[in-house]
C-alpha cells in the first residue's frame, strides 16, 4: 500500500496502482464501463468537497458495488479525523433497496454545523449522539465527588485508582432536575489527529489517524492512540491501539458508540443477540448509575442468548451486557436483525479486553446502539468494592489493542456463528 498524507490545511490528491479513482468532488467516484471488466478497488477520498468537521478534513472510504446484487456488502465509510475518529456514517448495498445508511447520523454538513465545541458540544459531547464515537481512555460513566472550577465553570469530577486521584471534566447529567454530574464516554471526543494518512489496494481502502492526548492534569498518563479504519466488501475493520507515553502506570479503557440503524426504522423489527450471561444493574435508567450488583439474565426480558437473537423490551433499553460467552476463535459476536428485511449485522469484538457490550435503544427511535467495550460503567466506583471492572493497566511504554469487525448477512440463509473475514486479524 502507498499512503496518502492527508493534511487538514492542504489536501494533496494522488492516484494509486489499480485505484479507480480518487474524488475531486463528491460523488464522482466510478469509471467508463468495459466488456468484463475486473471487480472495482475500493478509493479512499480525501476530497477538498468535503468539510472540515472538529477543524480537520472528513474522509470517505468507498468502493464500488460488485457481482450481481444478490448479497449486501459494503460501500463506503466516512470518518471525522477532527472528531477522534467518529465512525460517522457506514454504507452498504442491501438487494431490493440500493445504498442504505447502516448508523443513525445528520448529515455531514449539519455535522460540521453542529461540532463546534459550543455550550451543547462542551467537551465534544455531540460527538456520541450520531454515528460512532470511540471513546477513550474509558467508555461510559464515571462517578465520584464533583466540584465547581470557579475559573472556567468546569464541572470537575474525582477519580481514584489505586491511591493516586485525578480531576476529571464531568460533562454529562441525566435530564431529571437536580441530576447528579458524570464524566461520560472519555477524552478522545473532540481529539484532532495529529497524523492522517488514506491508502487503497485492490481489496481494502483505509485510514489511518494517529492522537497524541497528554494527560493535562486530568489523566493519570500521557497516550498515544493510533486508529486505523478499514473497508472491505464483506467487512469494516476498526481497531484503536493505545500507548501509554508516560512515566507512570495507568488504566485506560477503549470503547465504541455506534447507532446501528435499522433498514425499515420499526424498532419492533428489532432482534437483537448478546451472547452474555449478566447485565449491570442501576440505579435508574436517568442518571444510569451501576450498583455494582450483576443480574442474571436467563428468563428475564433482557435475555438476548437466542441465536436468532431476541426482540427488545418495550421499555428504554440502557444496559451494559457482560459476563460475555466467546465462540472458538476467542470473540464475542453479537447480532443485530431487521425483521421487516432481510437484514442482519454482525459485530465481532476480537479483543480479549473488551468486557463488556452497552446496548442503548430508546422507545421513540429506530436504532440500536450497540457498544463494545472494555470496561464496566464506573469502573473506580466503590460499589464494585476491588472487583475487575475491565479497565487495562498500562505501564509506561506499554499498549493495549481494542479491535471490532462488522459483516452482513442475510437472515434467511445465515450461517450463525460465521467465522470473521481473515484480513487485519
Amino acid at each position: 500500500m502507498h499512503p496518502i498524507e492527508v493534511r487538514p490545511s492542504s489536501l494533496k490528491q494522488a492516484v494509486l496502482p489499480g485505484l479507480l479513482s480518487i474524488a475531486i468532488a463528491a460523488g464522482s467516484f466510478g469509471c467508463k464501463a468495459k466488456p468484463a471488466p475486473p471487480p472495482p478497488s475500493p478509493t479512499a477520498n480525501a476530497s477538498a468537497s468535503l468539510p472540515d468537521v472538529g477543524g480537520q478534513k472528513a474522509i470517505e472510504l468507498r468502493r464500488l458495488q460488485s457481482g450481481v446484487g444478490a448479497t449486501p456488502e459494503f460501500l463506503s465509510v466516512t470518518l471525522l479525523p477532527g472528531r477522534g475518529m467518529n465512525v460517522f456514517q457506514i454504507t452498504a448495498y442491501l438487494p431490493g433497496r440500493g445504498e442504505v445508511p447502516l448508523l443513525a447520523s445528520q448529515s455531514i454538513d449539519a455535522a460540521a454545523k453542529i461540532m463546534t465545541g459550543g455550550p451543547e458540544d462542551a467537551q465534544g459531547n455531540k460527538s456520541f449522539s450520531m454515528g460512532g464515537a470511540l471513546l477513550f481512555p474509558f467508555a461510559n460513566r464515571l462517578v465520584g465527588p464533583v466540584t465547581v472550577d470557579k475559573k472556567t465553570g468546569d464541572h470537575i469530577l474525582t477519580a481514584t485508582w489505586h491511591g493516586r486521584s485525578v480531576p476529571v471534566i464531568a460533562n454529562w447529567h441525566g435530564k431529571q432536575p437536580g441530576a447528579p454530574w458524570c464524566a461520560m464516554h472519555g477524552q478522545m471526543l473532540a481529539a484532532k489527529a495529529d497524523n492522517v494518512s488514506v491508502q487503497s489496494d485492490s481489496d481494502t481502502a483505509a485510514a489511518n489517524a494517529d492522537y497524541q492526548l497528554p494527560a493535562n492534569g486530568h489523566w493519570f498518563s500521557d497516550n498515544d492512540v493510533k486508529v486505523t479504519v478499514a473497508l472491505e466488501r464483506d467487512t469494516v475493520t476498526a481497531i484503536v491501539t493505545a500507548t501509554n507515553r508516560g512515566d507512570k502506570a495507568e488504566p485506560v479503557g477503549i470503547g465504541w458508540h455506534p447507532y446501528f440503524q435499522l433498514p425499515t426504522a420499526i424498532r419492533a423489527n428489532a432482534r437483537v443477540r448478546i451472547p452474555s450471561a449478566m447485565r449491570v444493574e442501576v440505579n435508574n435508567y436517568d442518571d444510569v448509575f451501576p450498583t455494582g450488583k450483576l443480574r442474571p439474565l436467563a428468563g428475564t426480558q433482557y435475555d438476548l442468548n437466542a441465536l436468532e437473537g431476541g426482540p427488545l423490551p418495550d421499555t428504554l433499553v440502557d444496559d451494559s451486557y457482560v459476563d460475555l460467552t466467546r465462540n472458538a476463535q476467542g470473540n464475542a459476536v453479537s447480532e443485530i436483525r431487521d425483521l421487516g428485511s432481510n437484514y442482519g449485522m454482525r459485530v465481532t469484538a476480537m479483543s480479549p479486553h473488551i468486557r463488556a457490550i452497552q446496548v442503548y435503544s430508546p422507545t421513540d427511535k429506530s436504532f440500536v446502539a450497540l457498544e463494545p467495550q472494555f470496561n464496566y460503567g464506573d469502573p473506580f466506583g466503590k460499589e464494585w468494592n476491588g472487583a475487575d471492572t475491565g479497565m487495562v493497566t498500562l505501564e509506561p511504554g506499554e499498549s493495549v489493542t481494542w479491535k471490532v469487525q462488522l459483516q452482513l448477512f442475510q437472515p434467511a440463509n445465515d450461517m450463525v456463528g460465521q467465522a470473521p473475514h481473515p484480513n487485519f486479524q
